[in-house]
């Protein structure tokens, strides 16, 4: 069979492959064109758009940035002391996110630190308490030999940082505990609170936790230094790049004076107490303190829980700042103002007279007077010096405790001294009848206006207040507004004394109970240096009974005067009951160390020096102390003469500081 043989197009095929290989071909091209392009215009990228970009991220892997904790301002006192300062320390801080093995870095630093197996369980709860991106503190006070070691073995641990901080340091420890407080480390409800705590906030930081410290936080904190480093692949530090330093909190200047801040301290060893000292025309606070005290440099770096079961149980309670925050009776430191408030309305005259037997019965109420054979006859002068009770129970009576509530509040009783300076400070409580009828729903009687004119009863004061009254009556009855931190503008003396004698110019008003309630309401105070009283005369005639009560015979603190007329002061004593006195304890007439010591009564003394031209006025309070003539005068005599001694000194200060200006 015959078949026809078949014809290939070769040409037509060789063209078919030839466009199909030329195809490919520019595809290729053109892919390996777009890629090329691609990478051409991601290097483009790279180099010049996002240069700044990668060169930063590049800088964070060879440079690494720390924030130091803000250096703090210092408090000093009225000569320039130091009293809160800062000292550095070596802290190791461990950043867990850098950690590769924890363990093991815990087992090397346990051995290079020498860490005790209770120390070394305490960081590793601390860890596990801890969220995971938060900054683990190993130790906030490395010794030098320590810091150094961690230094040298630092290659090998990785996530480990050594950190030079600055704490802060109370060289006079205890003395001013209660007026500066103390920082410790912030917590959660700080950073809540506080917006530049907040802002500024790196592990280890110390904030103000009382006192002056968190009240002026805001300007104390400063700002934080940043240091930056070149690290190697193992996190080592190879040289510093770049410092930028912090600034330092503001320097705060106190009005105290530390010599006699620790004179106090000294006076109130092993008691419960206060002692206040106030200049009675400028208000600046000489010495403020409370006993017992504890030192707050226990507090920086985590205080034991041996240490603070120390003091919060010590039955003293050292945390209560007394000179704000305690409140008590004024026993009879309280009559100079309620002789002042019966003169000033007219109750009596200085020549009214009282038969004291040692009681006074009322409506089957006897009244006891302190002098149980009582004090016979005797005007207000004698009433004030000896102390009678007997005589302030008739006066009080004729007074009335709304007269008196207003006279008291006048002076300073019952108002903050520092208003919002301390948040712990109290208000106290000058009773009124309507205060009883809102407060306890209840009317009020006589005879509690009889015990509230020898101090007792709803009356409560803090120590502070009483300096405050004491410093207005002695000033002679002009208003001082207190200050603990010094007032470069603080006027001068005789500037001041020419406002006083200016406002003596101004017409003799008294307002009424109403007029004074509005303004209470109102939040008006009185202008510095405006009168307190209605007739001067008043005013001179109450001082000069505080100086019979102190250095004539039968004064009840006369024992504890000063003869050299430099020194001499005018005072008056105060025994605040704490118990009701039974009729079988008066009986047996114990002394004051047959007595349990919590039914003891606390013993006041309240003092103003010198006394021709004066300067001072000064509160003691020994809590339990028994006889305010006998452990708190005694105390105020001291006292009184280390202020008049260190008083040409404080001036000179002055003056020189006047003349800067």
């Amino acid at each position: 069979m015959y078949t026809e043989p078949q014809v290939f197009d070769g040409g037509d095929s060789n063209v078919r492959k030839f466009n199909t290989v030329n195809r490919r071909v520019f595809i290729l091209k053109l892919a390996k064109g777009i890629i090329f392009t691609g990478i051409v215009a991601r290097l483009f990228s790279l180099q010049i758009t996002e240069n700044k970009k990668y060169l930063t991220l590049s800088d964070k892997n060879r440079l690494r940035e720390w924030r130091l904790p803000p250096i703090r301002g210092e408090f000093e006192d009225f000569f320039g002391n130091v009293v809160a300062g800062n000292t550095k320390v070596y802290q190791l801080h461990v950043v867990p996110e850098q950690v590769e093995d924890f363990k093991y870095l815990m087992v090397r630093l346990k051995n290079i630190l020498s860490l005790t197996d209770k120390e070394f369980s305490k960081i590793v709860k601390k860890k596990k308490q801890q969220k995971a991106w938060e900054t683990l503190i190993i130790s906030e006070n490395l010794t030098w030999d320590q810091f150094s070691k961690v230094n040298f073995y630092l290659h090998e641990l990785s996530g480990a940082k050594p950190v030079l901080s600055v704490a802060r340091s109370y060289p006079f420890k205890a003395n001013y505990t209660h007026v500066l407080g103390y920082v410790a480390q912030a917590s959660e409800d700080d950073l809540l609170k506080n917006e530049e705590i907040k802002n500024k906030h790196v592990p280890g930081l110390r904030v103000g936790k009382s006192g002056l410290e968190k009240t002026f936080e805001n300007s104390l904190i400063g700002t934080n230094s940043v240091q930056r480093y070149e690290v190697n692949a193992f996190g080592k530090r190879i040289n510093q790049v770049d410092f930028k330093e912090g600034e330092k909190g503001q320097k705060v200047k106190l009005t105290v004076d530390t010599e006699i801040q620790k004179l106090c301290n000294d006076l109130l060893a092993d008691k419960a107490g206060s002692i206040s000292v106030m200049d009675i025309f400028t208000g600046e606070i000489i010495a403020m303190h409370s006993s017992p005290s504890f030192d707050p440099n226990l507090f920086l770096y985590g205080i034991s829980y041996k240490d603070w079961d120390l003091i919060r149980n010590n039955p003293l309670k050292p945390l209560i700042n007394k000179t704000i925050s305690g409140l008590y009776s004024p026993g009879s430191t309280i009559k100079p103002i309620v002789a002042l408030s019966a003169l000033e309305n007219d109750v009596i005259s200085t020549k009214f007279k009282v038969n004291c037997s040692g009681k006074t019965e009322m409506y089957g109420q006897t009244y006891h007077c302190w002098k149980d054979r009582g004090h016979g006859v005797v005007d207000l002068r004698d009433a004030i010096k000896q102390s009678c009770d007997t005589f302030f129970y008739e006066m009080s009576r004729r007074l009335g405790v709304d007269r008196l509530n207003t006279t008291a509040k006048r002076f300073g009783l019952g108002n903050r001294v520092f208003k919002n300076l301390y948040s712990e400070e109290k208000k106290g409580l000058v009773p009124s009848t309507k205060w009883k009828k809102n407060v306890l729903g209840k009317g009020w009687v006589l005879g509690e206006t009889l015990i509230t004119g020898i101090g007792q009863g709803y009356i409560q004061t803090t120590p502070l207040q009483l300096c405050l009254m004491t410093a207005q009556l002695a000033n002679g009855g002009f208003k001082i507004f207190p200050r603990i931190t010094y007032d470069e503008n603080q006027e001068p003396l005789e500037k001041i004394k020419y406002k006083m004698s200016e406002s003596l110019k101004t017409k003799n008003e008294n307002p009424s109970s109403l007029i004074r309630s509005a303004e209470e309401l109102l939040n008006i105070d009185e202008k510095e240096y405006t009168k307190l009283f209605r007739n001067q005369e008043n005013v001179k005639f109450v001082l000069e009974a505080m100086f019979a009560s102190t250095n004539e015979v039968r004064g009840t603190s006369y024992r504890s005067r000063i003869d050299d007329k430099k020194y001499q002061f005018a005072g008056k004593t105060g025994t605040a009951q704490v118990k009701k006195i039974t009729k079988i304890q008066r009986e047996l007439d114990l002394d004051t160390s047959q007595i349990p010591y919590e039914e003891r009564d606390h013993a006041w003394y309240i003092a103003f020096g010198p006394y021709k031209n004066p300067r001072y006025s000064l509160c003691v309070l020994v809590e339990h102390g028994g006889s305010g003539s006998s452990a708190a005068a005694p105390l105020a005599k001291k006292l009184m003469k280390k202020i008049i001694d260190r008083h040409d000194e404080r001036e000179k200060i002055r003056k020189n500081r006047l003349m800067e200006i």
